[in-house]
């Protein structure tokens, strides 16, 4: 016995000799694998940072000389003018990729009840496999050899057209803003547009993969809504508004330069400095690209489409900018320099009387009393 264990004496010795350098050679290996993924993690962020430098440059500082490439605005006459955008408005199309919705079927129209104090309706146009829905009404006494004034009335992405006319608006912000258009002579047309960030993240998705946009579909909606508030006895069809909040302010913004038929713009807690708005993260304001709302940021959306920009596909149409000073979408001395250039353009021509803009101190909400002044001052004249 004693042999034996002496025989396997070298072989333990060689064992625990082997087992010494294999946790040698463990430690050894998840030291670098360890260095390895700090070293990795390190690159990936300096190409992430690179990417979003380069981005954002592109964007932001490169944007006014790649503009000045693609603008070429002739101010001599008002048709000289749109002439001479008539290729940018091409281009806006192919960022808002509106499709061609055909009306499939006759005006559904029924009396609706949660809004019979002003004989409102709820309106449904078959689209095929989509529908255009929203709620009509006008002031009383319309139609009986009156014909009144129509405005599109749009609510924001937290909303729905009943809120508009005061319904259900616990924060406020709306200001019954239908009602008070109404009340001073207007029908109104309020279209349903799709509520929430998360289902809106969601259809755009789709919508990128088919090369469309949801605001380009619900453009299409609302031309298809207005097609037939345009027939009502009492609507008088070549004075049309829109009067839009939040992401309501997004589509009077967005369809105006695409829908003729709309001759004035009331645009509420939308227009920005979209530059920074998009791109520059800034404790003073909200930037989209630290938020969840993937549905905001459209394809070629910057190339050479700032707000500024944007609105002068709308000039020489009166239009209206709402801001609240406390509003935290926006810095608001940032919104007054974006509104300055858009002001340039109706400057030019000559028609500075038809842009203004009412900064107050609240936050993000209409203001009832300049948005009704100035509708009644461009379609009641």
């Amino acid at each position: 016995m004693k042999t034996i264990s002496r025989n396997l004496l070298p072989l333990a010795m060689m064992a625990a000799v082997f087992c010494l350098c294999g946790t040698a050679q463990a430690a050894d290996d998840a030291a670098a694998a360890k260095e390895l993924k700090a070293a990795e993690e390190k690159r990936t962020n300096d190409y992430a940072a690179q990417l979003e430098a380069y981005l954002r440059k592109m964007l932001v500082e490169d944007y006014p000389a790649r503009a000045a490439k693609v603008w070429h605005r002739d101010y001599s006459s008002v048709e000289a003018f749109l002439k001479s955008v008539e290729p940018n408005r091409e281009r806006w199309r192919k960022v808002i990729k509106p499709p061609t919705l055909a009306k499939s079927g006759k005006l559904e129209r029924t009396s609706y009840e949660p809004l019979r104090d002003v004989n409102a309706e709820w309106w449904r146009v078959p689209l095929g496999e989509l529908a255009a829905e929203g709620i009509f009404a006008a002031p009383p006494g319309a139609g009986a050899g009156q014909r009144v004034p129509l405005v599109i009335v749009q609510h924001g992405i937290g909303s729905f057209p009943e809120r508009a006319f005061g319904l259900n608006d616990d924060g406020g912000a709306y200001h019954a803003f239908a009602r008070e258009l109404l009340k001073a002579g207007f029908a109104v047309i309020v279209p349903m547009n799709l509520r929430t960030a998360e289902r809106r993240n969601r259809m755009e998705r789709l919508c990128r993969l088919a090369d469309l946009s949801l605001p380009g579909i619900e453009l299409a909606r609302m031309q298809r809504l207005l097609d037939e508030a345009l027939q009502e006895p009492c609507v008088e069809a070549e004075h049309v508004g829109m009067w839009g909040l939040s992401l309501g302010g997004l589509a009077t913004m967005f369809w105006m330069p695409l829908e003729p038929r709309i001759k004035v713009g009331v645009c509420a807690g939308w227009f920005n400095h979209r530059r920074n708005k998009m791109v520059i993260p800034d404790k003073r304001y909200s930037c989209f690209l630290e938020t969840k709302e993937e549905h905001a940021f459209f394809n070629g959306w910057l190339l050479e489409m700032t707000d500024s920009d944007v609105v002068s596909l709308i000039c020489p149409r009166p239009f209206q900018v709402q801001t609240g000073k406390a509003d935290r979408i926006a810095h608001w001395p940032m919104v007054v320099e974006e509104f300055d250039a858009a002001r340039q353009h109706y400057e030019k021509l000559g028609m500075g009387d038809r842009i203004e803009m009412d900064l107050r101190d609240g936050g993000h909400e209409t203001h009832i009393e300049s948005g009704v002044r100035f509708l009644t001052k461009w379609l009641k004249k």
